[in-house]
């Protein structure tokens, strides 16, 4: 028998570098529109993303406005507006959260002139005609009822209500009936109250001259008349210390682990810490977690854990979908873990890999011309500038193995966690008992459909 080759030791890992940053060029327009151009010429187009605030505004009136705020101007039909977005080489559509109206797309340089007159005419005359707005109501009533036959969407579902309460972050997907209800009137309405100009930002990354573009997008959006409401959300409540919530899902062969700790925003000076603390637990591949309950037990394909940051909050998120039978198995790795980092910090190498994967993540994300007008847009909308980037790379290149072991011990302790497991309550309820208190939902109460259930038609 032959004997296996030795395992040939990894290469040192490199210095951690500073991100160089590109020159940033902004301009805050009289209507209160703040104008951001980045020059990155390393293919002939540019990249646009609109961010105005929407904090407050109806889930199911919102979520339809976004899917048509192209349908339509006084001027051109939402088709007539995408072939005029086509022929230079351009496209642009539109989103929204419990935060903001996000718009973004791309085009040809050459086009950019084009491409913002056209979102001006839509900012300022989308009409939202009845038959466009019937069909999107249609599909995103289906989509809807997609999801809510889909276990990930139910378990963070859950969770979000558990964590959020009253908040309006608690529910990120409007009802289908509310969407059904939704009409032209409101949504014509809903624009002229909240899609204003005042603390909007837009963001234009290319290559372009910035000067130009600032130029340009004032000479076309100088004109988008100011008004309307400017409402922000509360603080959103931190996750706190709870019993498990088990939601049934009967005949379910997979349970679906949804868990919730606190985190800290991106200004905190405990943030590349926990940042760190994370990256060690479950943050990428090489993670202990990662090891754990894929590598070695083969529990779950793919468990993940990541700080997710909004303007009203930030909280740590843990998630993992598992065989039903080994759903307390997994849930205990998943605090033994938890406890473990807390006593047991990562050595030298353990904490160096995590913090090279955390830099280079974040100069692989900022590479492109996408990835840098998204990182730039969300910046702006937390109040942040660019050079945030280069700040938050040095301190993660300071941060030491005390300060993450501190971090570790403030916010990953299993003590401190909120979850939810969707699953099938009779088989997991006993042996998940048995490792920590648990309290259980019926499943008509959560909107939870078994895996068997007929889907009701959204086309009625």
């Amino acid at each position: 028998m032959t004997a296996a080759p030795a395992r040939r030791p990894l290469p040192p890992l490199g210095p951690t570098r500073r991100p160089p940053l590109p020159k940033v060029a902004e301009r805050t327009l009289d209507n209160g529109l703040r104008v951001i151009a980045i020059r990155r010429p390393s293919v002939p187009l540019v990249e646009i993303r609109l961010w105005v605030p929407f904090a407050r505004a109806p889930l199911a009136r919102a979520t339809v406005l976004s899917q048509t705020l192209f349908s339509g101007t006084v001027d051109r039909s939402g088709v007539e507006l995408a072939a005029e977005l086509q022929a230079v080489g351009g496209g642009l559509s539109a989103g929204v959260d419990a935060d903001r109206l996000l718009v973004a797309g791309a085009g040809l340089v050459t086009g950019l002139r084009r491409m913002l007159e056209l979102l001006g005419e839509v900012l300022t005359g989308a009409t939202y005609p009845a038959g466009e707005v019937a069909i999107e109501r249609a599909r995103l009533a289906d989509r809807i009822q997609v999801a809510l036959s889909q276990p990930a969407h139910l378990a963070r579902a859950a969770l979000s209500r558990r964590m959020y309460g009253r908040h309006p972050y608690a529910e990120s997907v409007p009802g289908v009936d509310q969407v059904r209800s939704v009409r032209p009137g409101g949504l014509r309405a809903l624009h002229a109250d909240r899609v204003r100009p005042t603390g909007a930002h837009l963001v234009l990354v290319g290559d372009v001259s910035p000067a130009r573009a600032l130029d340009t997008a004032e000479q076309v959006l100088g004109g988008w008349p100011a008004g309307g409401r400017q409402l922000t959300l509360p603080a959103a409540p931190a996750p706190r210390p709870a019993p498990l919530l088990l939601v049934d899902r009967p005949g379910s062969v997979q349970s679906s682990m949804r868990i919730a700790l606190p985190a800290v925003d991106r200004r905190h000076p405990d943030h590349a810490a926990l940042q760190l603390a994370n990256m060690v637990f479950g943050g990428y591949f090489s993670s202990r977690w990662v090891e754990n309950i894929r590598e070695d037990k083969g529990y779950s394909y793919g468990p993940y854990s990541m700080v997710e940051h909004s303007v009203a909050g930030s909280a740590l998120m843990l998630a993992a979908d598992v065989a039903t039978e080994v759903t307390a198995p997994a849930l205990l790795e998943t605090l033994h873990e938890l406890g473990r980092l807390a006593v047991l910090p990562p050595d030298v190498d353990e904490l160096e890999q995590a913090r090279q994967y955390a830099v280079g993540s974040l100069q692989l994300g900022m590479s492109t011309q996408a990835g840098l007008a998204g990182l730039a847009s969300t910046y702006a909308g937390f109040g942040l500038p660019l050079e945030f980037l280069a700040e938050h790379t040095a301190r993660l290149a300071s941060a030491t193995r005390d300060e993450v072991a501190a971090a570790a011990t403030r916010y990953l302790a299993p003590a401190l966690t909120m979850g939810v497991v969707l699953g099938d309550v009779a088989r997991i309820a006993g042996p998940v008992a048995a490792l920590t208190e648990v309290e259980t939902s019926d499943a008509s109460a959560t909107g939870v459909v078994g895996p068997d259930a007929a889907v009701p038609d959204a086309a009625g």
